[in-house]
């Protein structure tokens, strides 16, 4: 037992990661194949459109994947849903790399791949606040903040590993990427789904959850239960997700597409980019979390969403320069900005919400932000760039307002922490 915050935060990152893995596979898919394999066109900017809205329809679904899974966990258990979600998540991903092209079934390919995305985002919809919550859960309470940052810890390691492997394709020529390399990625998150099952089979349940279970505390409608006696609360955490959410996705996701396109570099150079910020975010996060305790958690995601706000300007300015040192520093700033807040923010929203209904409240507040804000954001960003040519101040006016969103949202949970139970 006393082994068990341990094993439950790295099951809880390992678990994080083989999801993220799987959605990072297809945002790049997305911003660098997708488009000519699912969607052709003479338009080079419709193809990458089309194929960011599938991107989008995965978020779409997260809110139906939080209220259904979220419903579960808070009913029978975070463990039996997490084992749910990964392996809905692992199978989809495998089956988009089975799938074969517009060129070879015509409409029903994109069709298929909307279909998968959709499952992926159901599954997703549930991951997040269970792998927060069985990290947290088993940690002492003045620890939790950290030890559930574990599960945000999966978010960048995901990252790495998809991009060494598109690294790895992209070296490639271009007829085996459009025909095969693409594949490879998608088909090897089985194994990964094996490992991840394998690890979360190993852990106990929450003991939150099991002390609520035995008072017989639980409760019938979580989701209908959190919005009749938090609303406000609810609403607000859904703003306050934002940067986390959109900024992760800005620079992951959109600003491949941006450098690709708009400032024609290639590839290989972008990926070795985005490679180094990826592992700054993997080594900030710890260090935000554990830095939360001594300041604070509502003041770390304060300071880094301001930061937010002013950042995108120096990041832009660097990555317009097409150097790549100027880039990665560029890209490297903006993700010290949104990782220092992903890294606390579940902690801190897990605080808000009662047992009975935890599970249900943190995953409705993040999903429904990602459907907001991460969905869409890669999209609004390349119709901004594309409309707006030659010019990245709008792009950098975007990036500040989704973080003077999360500044604005924490600062109102920290001066009404009387109407919830509090956050470390």
């Amino acid at each position: 037992m006393k082994r068990q915050p341990v094993k439950a935060s790295m099951a809880s990152f390992i678990g994080t990661m083989v999801e993220w893995y799987d959605y990072y596979i297809y945002g790049t898919a997305s911003a660098l194949i997708f488009g000519a394999i699912f969607f052709p066109s003479d338009n080079e900017f419709i193809s990458t459109i089309s194929s960011f809205a599938t991107f989008a329809v995965g978020f779409l679904a997260r809110p139906l994947g939080a209220v259904l899974f979220g419903g579960l966990g808070d009913k029978v258990g975070r463990k039996k849903s997490l084992l749910i979600t990964i392996s809905m998540m692992g199978i989809s991903t495998f089956l988009i790399g089975l799938l074969p092209g517009y060129a070879s079934i015509g409409i029903w390919a994109p069709i298929l791949l909307i279909l998968l995305r959709l499952i992926q985002g159901l599954a997703v919809g549930g991951e997040w606040g269970g792998a927060v919550l069985i990290a947290g859960e088993h940690a002492e309470k003045g620890n939790r903040t950290f030890m559930a940052s574990f599960a945000q810890l999966g978010s960048p390691a995901g990252l790495i590993i998809s991009i060494l492997i598109f690294k790895v394709i992209t070296g490639f020529d271009n007829e085996f990427i459009m025909t095969i390399g693409w594949r490879i990625p998608f088909l090897l998150s089985i194994v990964m789904l094996a490992i991840g099952l394998f690890i979360r089979l190993g852990i106990n349940e929450s003991p939150d959850f099991t002390e609520v279970k035995e008072k017989n505390e639980l409760s019938d409608k979580p989701a209908k239960e959190v919005w009749l006696r938090q609303p406000k609360i609810l609403i607000v955490t859904i703003f306050s997700n934002a940067l986390g959410i959109a900024g992760s996705y800005f620079i992951n996701t959109f600003m491949l597409s941006y450098c690709v396109q708009t400032l024609k570099l290639e590839k290989e150079t972008i990926l070795s980019c985005l490679f180094i910020a990826a592992i700054v975010q993997f080594l900030m996060q710890p260090v935000s979390a554990w830095a939360s305790k001594f300041i604070g958690a509502g003041r770390m995601l304060l300071i880094s969403s301001f930061a937010g706000v002013v950042v995108p300007y120096a990041m832009f300015s660097l990555v317009d320069t097409r150097d790549y040192h100027y880039i990665t520093l560029g890209m490297s700033l903006g993700m010290i900005a949104m990782c220092s807040f992903y890294a606390v923010i579940a902690g801190y929203l897990s605080g808000i919400f009662p047992t009975r209904y935890r599970y249900t409240g943190i995953s409705i507040s993040y999903q429904f932000a990602g459907a907001v804000f991460g969905g869409f954001t890669p999209m609004v960003g390349a119709l901004l760039s594309h409309n707006i040519p030659g010019s990245w101040m709008p792009l950098a006016i975007f990036f500040s307002v989704i973080s003077l969103c999360s500044f604005l949202s924490v600062l109102y949970l920290e001066t009404h922490k009387n109407l919830f139970e509090g956050a470390e």
